[in-house]
């Protein structure tokens, strides 16, 4: 019989020429699925301390190459369902307010007052969206009752009419 630090040396040995045999290949594939060098070398470094864990509890591999695959796929199918993006209704319902980042810095850049001077020189749509955001200072769902849009609509009426705006204080 084997005592557990000649099997603890067999798998060091194993799990060794594992890496040695497999880690590029494994590597390879990782950023290949992923796309990003640090992800794809996590998910192998997991790939290889699950498989020791499955050695360490008494586990049996029959073939270490497809065993490496068969986990580190699953690891790749579990960072694919981390990445689910929300859905913008869904991020709305739960409180989320898309912002519009380029009005902060025009604004910031500007004097303010003067492009509130701009405003009527927009067609109405954007004049009106543009006056209820800066001049009312009301929010997307304030917005949202009083023209009957939806809030994503209203962001992306300001999203436009300041682009629209930019365009005419450029001109100017």
């Amino acid at each position: 019989m084997k005592t557990t630090r000649q099997k603890n040396k067999e798998m060091e040995l194993v799990m060794s020429d594992a890496h040695h045999d497999f880690q590029k290949g494994l590597n390879a594939r990782a950023f290949f699925k992923i796309g990003n060098q640090a992800i794809g070398e996590d998910l192998v470094q997991d790939t290889f301390m699950k498989t020791w864990k499955y050695l360490v509890a008494g586990g049996k591999i029959q073939m270490m190459k497809a065993f490496l695959y068969h986990i580190l796929n699953n690891l790749i199918i579990d960072e694919y369902r981390k990445k689910k993006a929300a859905s913008l209704d869904t991020l709305i319902e739960s409180g989320f307010e898309p912002g519009v980042d380029d009005t902060e810095q025009v604004f910031n850049l500007h004097d303010g007052r003067a492009l509130v001077l701009l405003i009527p020189l927009l067609p109405e749509k954007y004049r009106d969206i543009l006056h209820m955001h800066y001049v009312r200072d009301l929010n997307l769902t304030e917005m949202s009752l009083l023209t009957g849009s939806s809030k994503n609509s209203v962001a992306v009426q300001i999203h436009r009419g300041v682009k629209k705006l930019r365009l005419i204080y450029e001109k100017i």
